[in-house]
């Protein structure tokens, strides 16, 4: 009894030591530079939110956060890089769902793996894929859509920047969802894809909301929906593709990650400041007014979320052929 009495006693010493450990580095972090990895070039909406919340976490801790654009491999070159960083809370990632959820699924043998190799800080906005029909085509809902592609089996075509992007498998998640059937017409580029559909080349499109509205505003296309699970604050008078087909939604977002392995202080320290940082009202109109929607939540949250989007497109993936 003396024995295992010693033993508990030991082992308390030591879980009172680990949680002042813990503490004190939470304490004391960061002390220097945090590096905020972004896999895509400079300039565009996943560079805008992770410099809004990199300038406003360097503001709160009075500590620079370093923007690293790494661009490659359709995200992943950006995101092995965090996931064999140091788990010390000092190299953060802005993720999305081409890196965490689609690459995965369709491209075997990843040098990552989503779930297990980072440690999720919050989720950081939802970007809904909006659905713009070219403007002579007979149809301003969901529901004349889906009716005209059954009147005229595989004569309607959907464009996309290219195979296994967001906005191919929103077209494909429609189909699957609905029966119907469209032909893919996969580009080099959403430019491209989006002159063709303002020129008739193609008829529908799913696309991020900040290219379509211009053409929507002048009168070139028409915006039937959104992607998202609710209406956008910023087109309320839109309504969902869920309104018609219940169920349905068609979003990129993105979210903070840290490497698997960062203590859990740090990562709870992260959560707090990044979830304040997205329920300040100026980043929230900022972001609103690009058509994001801001979404702070806990990392188990955002855990559950990536494995809900995991089973969503497995599904969608698997029916269009798309795996390697």
């Amino acid at each position: 009894m003396e024995y295992l009495f010693r033993i508990n006693a030991a082992l308390a010493l030591l879980a009172a030591c680990i949680n002042t450990h813990a503490a004190d580095v939470a304490a004391s972090y960061p002390n220097r530079p945090i590096r905020f990895v972004v896999p895509y070039t400079a300039g565009g909406p996943t560079d805008l939110v992770a410099r809004e919340i990199g300038m406003r976490l360097a503001e709160a801790w009075n500590q620079q956060v370093i923007i690293d654009n790494r661009a490659g491999a359709g995200t992943v070159l950006g995101v092995n890089i965090v996931a064999k960083a140091s788990p010390d809370g000092y190299t953060i990632l802005l993720g999305t769902s081409a890196g965490f959820v689609l690459n995965p699924l369709i491209t075997r043998n990843m040098p990552y793996d989503a779930l297990k190799d980072f440690a999720p800080l919050s989720m950081a906005v939802i970007s809904p894929q909006i659905l713009a029909v070219n403007n002579q085509l007979p149809v301003t809902t969901v529901k004349d859509l889906i009716a005209l592609a059954k009147a005229k089996p595989g004569q309607l075509n959907f464009a996309s920047p290219g195979p296994g992007s967001p906005n191919h498998l929103g077209g494909e998640l429609l189909k699957s969802m609905t029966g119907i059937e469209m032909v893919h017409v996969p580009y080099k580029g959403g430019v491209q894809a989006l002159t063709d559909l303002v020129g008739g080349q193609v008829q529908l499109m799913f696309n991020s909301i900040p290219p379509v509205l211009p053409l929507a505003k002048a009168g070139k296309l028409r915006t039937i929906a959104i992607g998202s699970a609710k209406r956008l604050a910023l087109l309320p008078d839109l309504p969902t593709v869920a309104e018609t087909i219940p169920g349905f939604q068609c979003v990129t977002w993105y979210g903070v990650f840290a490497p698997a392995g960062t203590p859990r202080a740090i990562v709870d320290k992260l959560n707090t400041e990044i979830v304040q940082v997205l329920a300040n009202p100026d980043v929230v109109q900022r972001f609103v007014a690009q058509g994001l929607d801001p979404q702070g939540n806990k990392p188990e949250q955002l855990t559950r979320f990536i494995r809900d989007e995991q089973a969503r497109w497995k599904h969608v993936i698997a029916s269009a052929h798309l795996a390697e």
